[in-house]
Parts: C-alpha cells; structure tokens; sequence
C-alpha cells in the first residue's frame, strides 16, 4: 500500500521506516529535509512541498501527519483539503487534543474526505517493536488502511475506538495514566535512594522484573537508565516536562466530576520539580528520555 507522511521526525521518521520494511511505499515531506535521518531519506520519496506530495500518490490518497499538535496540524489540515478529495484519508497521528480531533473530523467530512485520529504510543522504541495505535474516525476508512496498521503496531497492537476524536481521547487517558505510573517510580525509588542501607538501585530495578507484582516495560527502562547514567543520575537534572495531555485529562474529570486525585497530583509534581531537584523527578525524567526520546536537562 501506498502511503504520504508528513513530519518526518524523531516519531514519523521511524514509522516510515517500519512502514517501508514491511513492503509499503511511503512518499514523505519534512519542512526542513536536512533534519531528516539519512536511513529514512534512503527509504523513503522525499518531496520538497505537500501538494507535490498529494501528487505522487494514486487515489484514493491516504495521508498521515506526524507533527507538532496544534498550530502546525491545523494548517497542514487546511492544505490538505484543499489538495485532496472526496473518499482520500487523513490520519492525524500527533497528541492533539481530542476535542480538536472531533472537529477535523468533521471538518474533513464535509469535504468528503475521511479523517482518522491515531493515538500513537511506542516512542522511540516503535521502529524495533511496533507502536500501540488507538484510532477513531469512520470505519470503512479505518478498515482500508488496516494494512498499514498491521505493519506498524505489534500483535494485537491496534485497534478502532469509535467515531472521530476517540483515538485521541483514549490517548489521552493512555498518558495520563502514564504520568501517575512514573510518579509512583519516581517517589518509590527516592525512598530507596535516601534509605540508610546503601541500595543498588539498578539491581532492584532488575529484581522487580522477575515475578513481582509491579514488573513493567518502565522498569526494563529504568533499569537500563540507572545502568546508563549510575544509580544517582548525577547527570540528569529533576526537571519534568508535560506534554498537555495529564492537563486536558484533569479539565476533562472535573467538567464531569470525576475524581482523579492521583493523576492530578502527579501533575502538580512535575510543575513542582521546576521549582525544586528531587530525585523523584530525576527519575522521571530518566524514563521519559528512555521510552520517547524526551530530552533532558543536563546538571
């Protein structure tokens, strides 16, 4: 199958890598194409604009964005419908906010094109073992690009969540569920660290692997992050990014009066970790480097 990617990046450029091994062609364009990889360049049909992009592609057209949420999707949403027409698909593979996602969707229809949001979860670690893909939008456009699905995600690693907006919806509660999840890491492992008895924290990290009720991929990464950057992760500043997701998750709980005390917590923890270095935020800070690729402060 033939597919366009937009946003050629640290995320994109990986699934178009995936995409292309697994025996589909792949035309991509990146705004700036030296700050693409040269393995993807290799593989993949660079174009110097978006509708030369459109262009190169049979219909029905299937492209997917990989860029920056807001802004930068909204105009790229905008080019593409007016350069493509009706039964083509737009997937929207960025974080953007569901809501948002819901318009496009309805936006696109009116144009008659099919619009499909795709949470994408797997960071930089996709290319090697297939990225978890929470997609909405019309079923019928979902079900033609199965193909593609398939050779991105792992076994089992993908699936329709409803009408248009849910991709992202479910994406959304995906990563804040991720940010309590690394919190408790974080929290727990300070403990450990300020403890009297001198623990290696990467042998711990190990040992929780193997048949404890917490082992989990994150404690793989930590493990290999303490390793990496030594059990005090001297080099790595407590200072934890978001993304905006645990944000549009708590305004989300308290429109409908659901109670999530520990993601909202985990939230303010991170604001609070610009104000202060605890090693729980180093921590943090740490996995979110290992599973996306996120950078990091440097002490």
């Amino acid at each position: 199958m033939q597919i366009g990617m937009i946003g050629l990046g640290r995320m994109g450029g990986n699934m178009a890598l995936r995409l292309v091994k697994a025996g589909h062609g792949v035309v991509g364009y990146n705004r700036n194409p030296r700050n693409v990889e040269p393995a993807v360049t290799a593989a993949v049909t660079l174009t110097p604009s978006v509708a030369e992009l459109v262009r190169q592609l049979q219909a029905p057209r299937a492209v997917w964005l990989m860029v920056p949420h807001g802004a930068p999707t909204e105009e790229s949403i905008d080019t593409l419908l007016g350069l493509l027409g009706p039964g083509d698909i737009i997937v929207e593979g960025g974080n953007s906010r569901y809501v948002n996602s819901a318009r496009a969707g309805e936006r696109c229809a009116q144009r008659g094109v099919h619009f499909l949001d795709a949470g994408v979860s797997g960071g930089v670690w996709g290319l090697e073992i297939g990225y978890c893909l929470m997609i909405g939008g019309p079923k019928p456009a979902f079900e033609r690009l199965e193909p593609v699905f398939k050779a991105l995600a792992p076994k089992d690693g993908y699936a329709h969540v409803g009408a248009s907006g849910a991709g992202h919806f479910v994406k959304m509660v995906h990563n804040a569920i991720e940010y309590a999840m690394l919190q408790a890491l974080g929290e727990g492992f300070e403990c450990l660290q300020r403890s009297e008895y001198g623990i290696d924290l990467a042998r711990v990290a190990a040992l929780w692997q193997q048949g404890s009720v917490v082992r989990s991929w994150l404690l793989d990464l930590l493990t290999r992050a303490l390793r990496e950057e030594g059990n005090d992760l001297k080099h790595i500043a407590g200072y934890v990014d978001d993304s905006g997701m645990g944000r549009w998750s708590i305004a989300y709980a308290v429109e409908n009066a659901i109670p999530i005390p520990v993601i909202t917590q985990s939230l303010y923890e991170r604001f609070a970790s610009r104000q202060q270095d605890r090693f729980s935020a180093k921590i943090i800070a740490a996995l979110r480097q290992q599973f996306g690729g996120h950078a990091v402060k440097k002490e």
